[in-house]
């Protein structure tokens, strides 16, 4: 994937990104440049940036001058942190939990971006969800259904790694009827916490996500694809939100069986 940059909506950039598995495979990866109502930037999540899409970012922000946050936002999305720190050492780095423990040497704040601190500071432009009834960091490294969910609500656009796939299938698919689909990541059975009431945290959340944030009409999913207003001629958000989450009744359901 060639990595390039998409407006999604008056002050918020999506940036597509270039992550191969094993060197072969590329998953794509993301990060987005938001402005706040302040007039500076923060970037959600890191990625390398270099040649256009650097100018380009750099032309936004007043030379990076007013890039004030990088905010990382997924657990296990650690390549590109040492980089980002490097490249814009004026701005104020937050990690989850597992980033500062990976990273110890680098200057993190102390806030966490799993924390409701963190969360209260950027309220202004910000709504943040961690799932519920799920391992944020899970103890098997392969298990990336977590992460800290954000929507950016001036732009009414939700910027998600891992926790949400977006699926876009080929334009004769589409033709077909075979529409784009929404789907929860196909870790959440693993994902799932080991004890009665996960599954019912889950199904809590995924439905209180979708009518908190009901009307988010952008949505920016890492290693897939983003589904934006100007081009869905599908269902909103909201009730994609829905439909993924009755597509995973039966993890939910069996869970519920084995844990209560």
């Amino acid at each position: 994937m060639r990595p390039h940059i998409i407006q999604v909506a008056e002050g918020f950039w999506n940036i597509r990104g270039s992550f191969k598995v094993a060197g072969l495979v590329d998953v794509g990866t993301q990060a987005s440049l938001v402005r706040r109502a302040n007039g500076r930037f923060v970037i959600l999540d890191s990625y390398t940036l270099s040649g256009d899409l650097e100018r380009e970012v750099l032309e936004l922000t007043n030379g990076g001058k007013d890039i004030e946050a990088i905010l990382n936002l997924h657990p296990f999305h650690t390549v590109h942190v040492r980089v980002m720190h490097e490249r814009f050492p004026d701005a104020r780095h937050y990690g989850t939990a597992r980033h500062l423990s990976r990273y110890p040497e680098l200057a993190w704040e102390p806030e966490r971006t799993e924390d409701a601190a963190l969360h209260a500071m950027y309220s202004e432009d910000f709504d943040f969800s961690i799932p519920r009834g799920v391992d944020f960091i899970s103890p098997n490294e392969h298990v990336h259904f977590s992460s800290v969910l954000a929507l950016h609500r001036a732009s009414r656009t939700i910027h998600v790694d891992d926790t949400l796939t977006y699926v876009r299938l080929p334009k004769a698919a589409r033709l077909l009827g075979r529409p784009d689909v929404l789907r929860f990541h196909p870790t959440l059975r693993f994902a799932l916490e080991k004890r009665a009431g996960a599954s019912q945290e889950l199904r809590a959340w995924a439905k209180e996500l979708a009518g908190r944030w009901h009307e988010a009409e952008n949505l920016c999913a890492a290693h897939s694809a983003t589904l934006l207003a100007s081009k869905n001629r599908g269902a909103s958000i909201h009730d994609r939100i829905l439909s993924a989450l009755d597509r995973v009744e039966g993890t939910l359901r069996a869970h519920e069986k084995k844990y209560g």
